[in-house]
Formats: C-alpha cells, sequence, structure tokens
C-alpha cells in the first residue's frame, strides 16, 4: 500500500468557510490523518512527501450534470449522426479531459447512446482509461414531441433520446437500459426552450409514464433522473419518487414546497451553464440577441435565478454541472457554473465550492467519504494555484490545477512530471 504526504499546504476541507495551514497523509486510497496548523505528521509514515509549496489542497471536484458523450455541437441532433465507434473514443477522451480539470468524480445526467456511459464507466473501474468515478446513464427517455424525439415524417431519425410512449413501453425502455448496465435512469418530464413543439414550461411525460420508470429504477436499486422545468413537471418528479430533479426554472410556490419537504432525500440542479452561455455569449456560436428573445432566454435565466435564490435559502441539496458538451459549454469548462451560484445564486464561495465536492458527493452515493478532505475520506485531491475561495475562476480548466489525484492515485503530479494516470488493474 503506497503512502504519501502532502505537506506545505493551505487545506480546504469542504466544510469550512475558509482554508488552514496543514498537512495531508495519503495512505492507499484513503485519507489516513489530517493535521492542522503547527501539528505535524510523521515524515516517517510516508514513502513519498510532496511539498505543496503553499497551494491549496482541496477535495476533487464533482460533475452532478455530466454529458461525457456530448461533443460540443451546435445541433444536439447531430449526436445521433455520430457512428458509435468513434462516439465511443470521444466519450473516452472527454472523461480524460474532465478529470485533467479537477473533476474526480462524474455524475451522468444521460448517455447520447445506449451503453457509452457504461462502457466508459467500466474502461476507468479496470484501470484502462484515465477519467472520473463515473455513474452511467441511460439516454433521456422521452415521449413522442417531447425533448429529444426528432424523428422525421419521411426518414428515421435517430437522436440523443429514446421514444417511448405509455407506462408500458417505458418500462420496456428502462429494463433494457438497466440490462445494459446503467447506474442512473434519465426521464424527460418537461419539454425545452430549443424545442418549437414542446417548450419548457410544457409538461408533457404523464404521472402514469413517470410511476412507470420510478417503478422500475428503484426496483433495482437505481438512481433515477428527471428533466423538469415547468412547475407541473417539477410536482410530478416530487410526488412520485424521482431521486435527481435537473432545472426546476419555473416552479411556483407549490413546487418549491415539495422539493423542501423532500429535501432530505432529493437533490437538484440548475444545469444554469447552457442557459447562461446562450444569454451572455450567442455571439460566439453565431446566434444573434435576437434569437435569444424569441426563445425566451432571458425570461428563463432570471426565474433560474430566482429559483435558486430561494433554493439556497430553503436548504435544498444542489449540484453542480452545467450541460456541458454543447457548443455554447465546451467540455473542460464546467467549473464555471461554481461561480455562477455565487453570482448568481446568492451562495458564498464556500457554499458554492461544497455544491461542488461534499454535496457531490453525497450524490455519488458517497456521502461523507467523497467531496470532503478528512480521515477516513476516499482521497479524491485536488492542488490549485492560489485560493479559490477568493477566486473561483482558479478552478476552471487545468492551468491553475497542479495536481489532480483520484482514488490515491496521482493523474497530474505538482511537479509537472508525468504522473501515472490510473491504477493497474492488476494491483
Amino acid at each position: 500500500m503506497t503512502t504519501s504526504l502532502i505537506g506545505n499546504v493551505m487545506i480546504w476541507d469542504g466544510v469550512a468557510d475558509a482554508p488552514f495551514p496543514g498537512e495531508v497523509l495519503i495512505s492507499g486510497n484513503r485519507i489516513a490523518a489530517v493535521a492542522r496548523g503547527a501539528e505535524r505528521i510523521g515524515r516517517d509514515r510516508a514513502a513519498e512527501v510532496i511539498d505543496g509549496a503553499g497551494r491549496t489542497l482541496m477535495p476533487g471536484l464533482v460533475e452532478g450534470h455530466c454529458h461525457l458523450s456530448f461533443l460540443d455541437m451546435l445541433d444536439p441532433k447531430a449526436l445521433g449522426d455520430v457512428p458509435p465507434e468513434e462516439h465511443a473514443f470521444a466519450t473516452a477522451r472527454n472523461a480524460t479531459r474532465l478529470l485533467g480539470c479537477g473533476f474526480t468524480s462524474a455524475y451522468s445526467a444521460a448517455s447520447a447512446k445506449s451503453r457509452l456511459d457504461v462502457i466508459v464507466r467500466n474502461e476507468i473501474a479496470a484501470g484502462h482509461l484515465a477519467g472520473p468515478r463515473l455513474r452511467a446513464a441511460s439516454p433521456e427517455i422521452t415521449v413522442t414531441s417531447g425533448l429529444g424525439d426528432e424523428r422525421l415524417p419521411h426518414m428515421l431519425r435517430e437522436s440523443f433520446a429514446i421514444v417511448a410512449d405509455g407506462a408500458e413501453e417505458i418500462r420496456r425502455a428502462c429494463r433494457t437500459q438497466i440490462r445494459y448496465g446503467v447506474d442512473n435512469l434519465k426521464i424527460n418530464i418537461s419539454g425545452d426552450e430549443f424545442v418549437s413543439h414542446a417548450r419548457a414550461e410544457i409538461t408533457n411525460m404523464t404521472d402514469a409514464e413517470i410511476a412507470a420508470a420510478v417503478e422500475v429504477a428503484h426496483t433495482y436499486g437505481k438512481r433515477i433522473s428527471a428533466h423538469a422545468r415547468a412547475a407541473e413537471s417539477v410536482k410530478r418528479a416530487v410526488r412520485h419518487g424521482i431521486d435527481v430533479i435537473y432545472h426546476c426554472d419555473f416552479a411556483d410556490e407549490e413546487a418549491l414546497d415539495m422539493l423542501e419537504a423532500a429535501k432530505d432525500r432529493i437533490f437538484v440542479g440548475p444545469a444554469v451553464g447552457l442557459v447562461h452561455n446562450v444569454v451572455f455569449e450567442h455571439d460566439h456560436v453565431g446566434m444573434t440577441r435576437q434569437d435569444v428573445e424569441r426563445l425566451g432566454l432571458h425570461r428563463k435565466f432570471e426565474k433560474c435565478c430566482a429559483t435558486y435564490h430561494e433554493m439556497r435559502r430553503r436548504g435544498i441539496r444542489v449540484v453542480v454541472g452545467g450541460d456541458y458538451g454543447f457548443a455554447f459549454t465546451p467540455q473542460g469548462t464546467n467549473a464555471r457554473d461554481i461561480g455562477h451560484f455565487v453570482k448568481y445564486f446568492g451562495y458564498s464561495p464556500a457554499e458554492a465550492l461544497r455544491c461542488a465536492t461534499a454535496v457531490g458527493g453525497a450524490l455519488m452515493g458517497h456521502d461523507g467519504e467523497l467531496g470532503l478532505v478528512r480521515e477516513g475520506a476516499l482521497a479524491d485531491l485536488l492542488l490549485v494555484d492560489g485560493n479559490p475561495l477568493s477566486d473561483l475562476s482558479l478552478l476552471v480548466g487545468p492551468a491553475r490545477i497542479a495536481m489532480v489525484m483520484k482514488d490515491g492515485v496521482m493523474h497530474r503530479a505538482p511537479d509537472g512530471r508525468r504522473a501515472q494516470t490510473h491504477r493497474v488493474a492488476a494491483e
């Protein structure tokens, strides 16, 4: 079992509001000890001593709304045109990129094709691919004329979703994905402003269909997530036992009351990055202000901000992850959402970082042992040049992230040498 001591660092432990000086001992894939202030951990306990050079040591980030198989395209329909072989390699590359950007865990919010997440998760777990610990998802399961239904009357057109209508078809689709080995199912209960026939405030999946999906997921011990922007879609999601509810932009008072009543059971995620970037940076991909106004995206962004101010006040668990993988939100820039929580939702920097670490660890199924720097926690750690609590932009991209460790294995070493990128499967 390998042991490493990381000293001369400021530690942000995922709990406190500010970093403190100290050092950390890693043994195998766990944190064996944390010393504060003038306390010291005996150097004889470590095979390797790493000088942190005054940098900030913090937990690895958790992407709570991840789409590793989304390929930075402007038109999501084009995901259906990518051959599965090329798509698998591109998804693997995105996994390695995300890890290099400090995200040591990822909770998938949907795969663009069946089994893409599953095979990448398996390759990472086996030690053959460098990537975050991953909870693999199904494609988005939708209904006719719902978000993701891109079929045309004159040709067969596959996109990023599976279309199923009625409780029995939904059950079959969910069971099929479970047979393929997913950890999470995903259903689209509402529409979205990017879909002309199913706008965001339309709830187009019925109670019976939602209940069928949840029944299958929980029967097999799986989590189920939902795309839910409309107020009614949020209420149906809570009522039927959805575990992770994304967006919730147009949640009304009743929906917020229901979310608060279920806050010990559920997680929510705004996935605000995509809407933010389209509203404020649309010209980067050739959209005009008139396009944005026609889609009603300014209004949706304002509703999102108001909703998550209220979520914070009510103590509802919120995770970071902003629909990265579109042309507006290129893979690797995922940490921008942490700053959005502060600027637009009223979170303090420490609160926002907890959403991206400790709360994300609970989402991953490792409550109390992931997203934290404490004795016994999993050794997913970052070493950052500077103090991210003073400047959250330090976490965007790999430039200021000097070290990435996942599960006790060094992906990027702080001295610039090439580190071991994964744990050898035979160990």
